[in-house]
């Protein structure tokens, strides 16, 4: 797979990275890598962080274009997107509508669910709902264990498995200390899986399959990101029907939410049945070295570097600015 893209033509370009969510340190590893990669391509490519700097200095600076390595609030979430619209700069991944949505596990679900697809059964728990009677009746519904998480965050900030009515309680408060609503799900006992998706629409590709094994299943944000401990398999092993199967799935997925550019569907695939579940679908994924877009491209021929340019390449804005009216 190769990527024939003029760098010069790509104009000046702003790393977006840093920012002011809960994985402000993953995205100042992943804005780090793009910017090397770009900058080795050629790119005049310089880093953004928006916690230390005004988004309006994008325009003031002459940007004529954003890759944004921001993850999680006020980066993947509609926010920074919708100011970027405001300023007019084309801006790398899904636009305003479809990252507002991704980012909230529980809107996801409802449209996966309206469209058809399989995603495990989930109760959510609004700030009203979140006392000791109201918790210890979710097991109940959706048996044991269950994760219990909140629906705005990610690289597994603030997860808990559940494998007790004891822990039900504990795990809801951690959630809560990141979430307003407190999402609780079934839990898929099966193979942990991802696969990427790049482009738009009917052209959308969908990548070679991940699977993960963590130390006991703990696939948790110290082993995403600061340990060797999980294996990523790619080929994933599985057998040729089910990788094709999670690919048609993530690509029903990701165009059912309106993504565009790039993103990574997590998934499970239950062991009962061989059946895969829609987890969530990430809008802006990691890109350091431990993150999986990079490592299931690679396995399709594209190198790390040519990703990066690809997704650069394009940056576009949901609506073109309109022209201004003659004075």
């Amino acid at each position: 797979m190769t990527v024939a893209v003029d760098p010069a033509a790509l104009g000046k370009v702003a790393v977006l990275m840093g920012g002011t969510s809960a994985e402000r340190e993953v995205s100042l590893m992943s804005g780090s890598g793009v910017l090397t990669a770009l900058k080795a391509r050629g790119v005049d490519a310089v880093a953004f962080d928006p916690a230390t700097q005004d988004l309006g200095a994008l325009k003031a600076q002459g940007f004529d274009r954003v890759f944004i390595a921001l993850h999680g609030r006020h980066g993947e979430d509609g926010t920074v997107q919708g100011a970027l619209e405001l300023l007019g700069i084309p801006y790398t991944g899904s636009g305003v509508m479809a990252s507002a949505i991704a980012m909230d596990k529980a809107m996801t679900k409802r449209v996966w669910q309206a469209e058809g697809l399989p995603t495990p059964r989930w109760v959510l728990l609004g700030s009203d709902r979140q006392q000791p009677a109201d918790t210890r009746a979710v097991p109940d519904e959706l048996g044991l264990p269950l994760v219990v998480k909140p629906p705005h965050e990610g690289s597994s900030i603030g997860v808990t498995k559940v494998m007790g009515y004891s822990q039900m309680q504990d795990a809801v408060r951690l959630a809560a200390r990141y979430d307003a609503d407190v999402l609780c799900e079934e839990f898929i006992e099966g193979d942990e899986v991802t696969c990427p998706v790049l482009g738009e629409g009917a052209s959308a590709v969908a990548l070679p399959v991940i699977r993960i094994v963590a130390p006991e299943g703990a696939y948790d944000y110290r082993h995403k990101y600061f340990t060797d401990d999980v294996r990523y398999l790619v080929p994933s092993g599985l057998p040729e029907s089910e990788e094709r199967e999670i690919q048609r799935l993530t690509l029903a997925a990701y165009r059912a939410l309106g993504c565009r550019g790039w993103g990574r569907a997590d998934l499970m695939v239950r062991a009962a049945d061989r059946r895969p579940f829609l987890l969530e679908m990430n809008t802006s994924p990691g890109m350091t070295g431990h993150s999986l877009v990079p490592m299931s491209a690679r396995a399709a021929g594209l190198s790390y570097e040519d990703l990066c340019l690809a997704l650069l390449a394009q940056a576009r804005l949901d609506t073109p600015p309109a022209p201004v009216p003659a004075a």
